[in-house]
């Protein structure tokens, strides 16, 4: 059977006008997946937001929905536009003009994973690329949306929250932040994906619990930012950006041994996010 395109916990009663959603977090990777790919299962799972599914797995418990994707990033990018082919691996495809991403091997079926390091032996048929867009793609957004649509139309506002980790080395670079590299990257796009008071309540949820937090460097957001930010309509989008090394081992991908603790720091952090969508009253009692 084919795997499910998502995953979605939704609350006993939905509380809030906030979503989460986590598109780079599912470790259930296709077995014909992993027989075309030149790399181990180890390697193929370097690019992969590991455990973040369960850092955010409370946010049902405060009243939010949470939305999984069903099948691994190396497989398949749902922070990516689904016109983004690369004609470095898809056959039949051509170049349009410059992509970054799609340049360095990351459209919505990524060439590489983390270090450069290629997922395939060759090019993969454009027939198979266009079954992973339909199977896969769409339903996860079609279920996104309706989700965001949901809590618009019962609060009046709808907040999502697209939650991912990064590695520490991202941030060894970076310039320090009251006092140490930034822990927490918030991204809206430089205030196009969401509204600022939004930005700086969720910001002031990170930094209560002890976290360093900095915003759109080096993680402004993507796709999913770009496409479902509408600060105008009332309808925010938000990047979350975690350092892997504050809760797992990123060398052998593995929880640290503190990863039970930092669950329980960023359930406080998830409680006080939820809090912000549940000032919306909902529409049908006013």
């Amino acid at each position: 059977m084919p795997q499910p395109a998502f995953h979605l916990v939704e609350p006993l009663r939905k509380l809030s006008s906030v979503v989460f959603a986590s598109p780079h977090s599912c470790s259930d990777y296709p077995e014909e997946f992993l027989k075309q790919s030149q790399l181990d299962e180890h390697t193929i799972r370097s690019s992969e937001d590991a455990f973040v599914d369960r850092l955010f797995s409370c946010a049902p418990e405060f009243g939010s929905p949470l939305l999984l994707a069903g099948v691994p990033r190396a497989y398949l990018d749902m922070n990516r536009s689904a016109d983004e082919l690369d004609p470095a691996l898809i056959e039949g495809v051509r170049r349009q003009g410059h992509n970054p991403r799609i340049a360095s091997g990351l459209g919505v079926i990524p060439r590489v994973v983390a270090n450069g390091r290629a997922i395939y032996r060759g090019k993969i048929p454009r027939a198979e690329a266009a079954t992973r867009i339909q199977d896969y793609w769409k339903p996860y957004h079609a279920v996104l949306q309706d989700v965001l649509n949901q809590a618009h139309a019962k609060f009046g506002e709808a907040i999502l929250i697209d939650c991912h980790s990064m590695p520490h080395e991202a941030m060894e670079g970076s310039s320090r932040n009251r006092g140490g590299m930034p822990e927490v990257v918030l991204g809206d796009r430089f205030g196009a994906a969401a509204g600022r008071d939004v930005v700086d309540r969720i910001e002031a949820c990170f930094s209560v619990a002890g976290l360093k937090v900095t915003r759109n460097a080096p993680f402004a957001g993507a796709y999913v930012t770009q496409a479902y930010g509408r600060p105008s309509r009332r309808q925010h989008a938000i990047q979350i950006e975690i350092d892997r090394s504050l809760y797992m081992n990123e060398r052998t991908i593995e929880p640290a041994p503190n990863f039970e603790e930092v669950v329980g720091l960023l359930r406080g952090v998830v409680g006080q996010i939820v809090e912000i969508g549940r000032e919306c009253v909902p529409l049908a009692a006013e």
